[in-house]
């Protein structure tokens, strides 16, 4: 009996009801089932070209979607990300736009133009993880807070203006390797390298401990204030990476906050399965 119940066909058989009856199983199967009915319905749904822009289009939400997700998993929220990623991608712009037209040389002006939204990005999480883990404000408090802030700042600053003027070969997002993009291919790279961090890292395990039980968490020696500030300042960097591919897929960038882009990103965590 203990022979047949550890043959590969039983384990299989296992694992597959074990994922098939989790919510992440479930969201799969409902996921595929409204792929093949809407490719049923229309055809050219499930046409390559049209599959590979819907990727293409939401490739910087699931990046932001994997910064929200570890500040979820240690039992807090970032409502501010959506206006974060917005106030990024404009500055990403508008570096572009204004160095490009100083004559400042191309390789510069790409490199600030992509890096600096990066730790701009870990900067504004970098507060509101003080203000959380060190001054014990309700996540919720602070980001909404900060929310109002960067979008009120970004329509003072910007005016919710154009960004036209951008240098050759800004535009990274709208490049390709082999028959996937840029866009995929960073969404791809960022989803294993998060996976694998927080799955056998110490610091990536830490986050499931202070979401599991905070108190126990720093009886057992974590530093909580600290593993909490480096998972805002961790989804920070994801915000700026989301931003730069948002704003490299344009010729024009708009200033302005895209109306419930965090609800998307924070929409994309949960769906993903994260509790």
């Amino acid at each position: 009996m203990t022979a047949a119940a550890t043959t590969p066909g039983n384990r299989l058989f296992q694992n597959a009801r074990r994922l098939f009856g989790s919510q992440e199983g479930i969201l799969l199967l409902i996921l595929i089932a409204l792929i093949v009915g809407v490719g049923l319905y229309n055809p050219r749904f499930l046409n390559e070209r049209n599959l590979t822009d819907v990727f293409n289009a939401n490739a910087y939400v699931a990046v932001a979607a994997i910064g929200i997700s570890m500040i979820i998993i240690t039992g807090n929220i970032d409502i501010s990300c959506g206006a974060a990623i917005a106030v990024l991608w404009s500055l990403s712009g508008t570096i572009a736009e204004v160095l490009g037209t100083s004559g400042w040389p191309t390789a510069v002006v790409l490199a600030l133009a992509w890096i600096a939204p990066i730790f701009a990005g870990m900067l504004i999480s970098a507060v509101n993880g003080f203000f959380v883990a060190y001054l014990g404000i309700p996540a919720i408090v602070v980001t909404l807070g900060t929310f109002s802030i960067l979008r009120g700042g970004l329509i003072f600053v910007a005016g919710g203006n154009t960004i036209t003027a951008l240098p050759d070969g800004y535009g990274i997002a709208q490049q390709s390797v082999g028959p996937l993009s840029v866009s995929i291919i960073i969404m791809i790279i960022l989803t294993i390298v998060a996976f694998a961090w927080m799955r056998w890292s110490r610091s990536g395990r830490a986050q499931y401990a202070l979401g599991g039980n905070k108190e126990a968490s720093r009886l057992s020696g974590l530093d909580v204030r600290r593993e909490l500030m480096k998972t805002f300042i961790i989804a920070g960097a994801f915000y700026g990476i989301a931003a730069v591919m948002y704003a490299t897929q344009f010729n024009t960038i708009q200033t302005v906050v895209t109306p419930g882009l965090e609800l998307s990103v924070i929409t994309a965590a949960v769906v993903g399965g994260v509790s």
